[in-house]
């Protein structure tokens, strides 16, 4: 068998065309021609009120922090189970983070457990929709209404994917996603933040433009601009958005390959499944299935580790994902600290397996076949 490597950024055709003319047109900085593009399509297929481009879904979260005025004595309800920039964003404005478990059925936090974990100083709740399988937001929604928070969807795996019909990132408040190359969209670096309050908008751009209003100004409402709030360099260059928007237009052929092969990784697993050897997490009858990822759970950390060396040696790359936020050197608070039980099973034995466009469906069986091979033993019985 090849070499196959766990991710390989998807390259459609047109990147360096639309590139070569974002040059041309003579304005490479931020908010040019394929900025727009990129926002006006995304708008328009998802129903977003007001879409912003950014240079990382680490930086759409920076705005939404620092458009919730969130800082000292807030408190902000995060998953454990997470990249580190959920809770960062929020951190970094001063904020307190407050670790929700997941779920034990899904590494989506639990929200039947969230009204718990609500005080007085609660300003914002931070679902995470894990491999773009959607949280229950009408849940997280009636929480928000009912205590008067705030909702920032953290939608970094969740492009094309929807909760009961509507699409993710259209449902809270903010929403943030990211364009990393470890994305099914992607343009190396990238991310945007979605704006669904009407009322936030106007600021949300000053935000995004270092603070000033100098949009307001080049759209011809006001005769000057200057320095009139918080913000910072979020926009990316043309040169990123115009590679992002070559992929933005084949939005359906990307997809439908990645669920192409997200299917045939289940069909082939299925059988260890049923004779619980693994544990493929059930898609929430709400939620659909962008394929951002393959992942199951193994019985223990031993078995888990005993598989990505097997699948290595065998010239497979597979990979675990993230370590629970709550046990991270940085958190750390031992007088503090809840157990989060599923959060950190997750960290323990979950596995990723590879997915991405130009993966051939003969080497997604033949991943499969080693995976089953290496459960056949009597070891892993």
């Amino acid at each position: 068998m090849n070499q196959i490597p766990f991710n390989k950024p998807y390259i459609s055709g047109k990147e360096y065309d639309y590139m070569k003319d974002a040059a041309e047109r003579g304005h490479l900085s931020g908010n040019g021609y394929y900025t727009k593009q990129c926002q006006t399509l995304l708008e328009k297929r998802y129903g977003f009120e007001k879409c912003f481009l950014t240079t990382s879904c680490t930086d759409a979260l920076e705005m939404a922090a620092m458009l919730l005025n969130l800082g000292p004595g807030d408190e902000v309800i995060v998953p454990s189970y997470t990249f580190v920039t959920t809770a960062l964003a929020f951190v970094r404005q001063g904020a307190t983070v407050v670790f929700a478990d997941s779920r034990n059925d899904h590494p989506n936090m639990d929200v039947n457990r969230l009204e718990g974990l609500i005080s007085p100083n609660t300003k914002a709740i931070v679902p995470m929709h894990y491999a773009g399988n959607a949280c229950d937001m009408d849940e997280v929604m009636r929480l928000a209404e009912k205590y008067k928070l705030w909702v920032v969807e953290d939608d970094a795996l969740a492009i094309d994917s929807y909760y009961n019909e509507k699409p993710l990132g259209s449902i809270g408040h903010l929403g943030c996603f990211s364009f990393h190359d470890t994305k099914g969209l992607q343009c190396g670096e990238g991310g945007m933040l979605t704006v669904n309050d009407k009322e936030l908008i106007k600021r949300a751009e000053i935000i995004w433009e270092k603070g000033t209003d100098r949009a307001a100004f080049f759209r011809g409402e006001i005769n000057k601009y200057g320095w009139v709030d918080m913000g910072s360099s979020f926009q990316p260059s043309e040169l990123i958005a115009a590679f992002l928007y070559a992929q933005l237009e084949n939005i359906d052929i990307i997809q439908g390959r990645r669920i192409e092969i997200w299917n045939t990784y289940y069909d082939k697993l299925s059988l260890l499944t049923e004779k619980g050897l693994i544990n493929i997490p059930p898609i929430p009858e709400y939620a659909s299935n962008n394929a951002h990822a393959f992942y199951f759970i193994c019985r223990s950390i031993e078995e888990r580790t005993a598989l990505i060396k097997y699948l290595k040696e065998k010239g497979i790359q597979a990979s675990f994902h993230y370590q629970g936020l709550d046990m991270s050197e940085f958190y750390q608070k031992p007088s503090s600290r809840r157990e989060l039980i599923n959060s950190t099973f997750y960290t323990d034995c979950l596995v990723r397996l590879p997915l991405f466009f130009e993966l051939e469906i003969g080497d997604v069986i033949a991943i499969a076949d080693q995976i089953n091979q290496f459960f056949s033993t009597e070891t892993h019985q």
